[in-house]
């Protein structure tokens, strides 16, 4: 099994281009993974473009604070 390296997310863009990412390597559409998830496709859409919402504002505020890095990578389930 191929396995990519760990993103690094310290900003909304790095946080998308993660989400996408993963997304397409699950071969799912947006409109697919939305629905999985019970999230709107736009939502999700603004996500992997990197849109900085409220919510993904904050928790990167908190992270920088407490000088933890969040980095995501594939888990084996």
């Amino acid at each position: 099994m191929e396995t990519s390296n760990p993103y690094r997310v310290y900003t909304p863009e790095s946080l998308g281009s993660a989400i996408r990412h993963y997304r397409q390597e699950a071969d799912l559409t947006q409109k697919e993974l939305a629905a999985r998830a019970g999230l709107n496709r736009t939502y999700l859409s603004d996500l992997e473009r990197g849109k900085e919402t409220e919510q993904v504002r904050r928790i990167l505020r908190v992270l920088r604070q407490l000088g933890v890095r969040m980095t995501l990578d594939k888990a084996e389930w």
